[in-house]
């Protein structure tokens, strides 16, 4: 039984879709390949912003449920 032919979506080229195909099914294999590494820097910028926005925030509730009036 023949491989179903298809067109990928990136590129517009003409590829088998195999079950072993890694990737996409509307994907080319060549397109389909993942970068070996992440971008450097932009993740664990975006996570120590959230970390100290988070903290800045839970320490501005501490101090309004632990506000003693005078």
């Amino acid at each position: 039984m023949p491989f179903p032919i298809k067109v990928c979506a990136v590129c517009g080229e003409e590829f088998e879709l195999r079950p072993d195909k890694p990737g996409f099914a509307n994907r080319c294999p060549s397109c389909s390949v993942e970068p070996d590494e992440p971008p450097a820097g932009k993740h664990t910028d975006a996570l120590s912003s959230d970390r100290e926005a988070n903290a800045a925030r839970k320490a501005a509730i501490r101090n309004l449920l632990y506000r003693k009036d005078s």
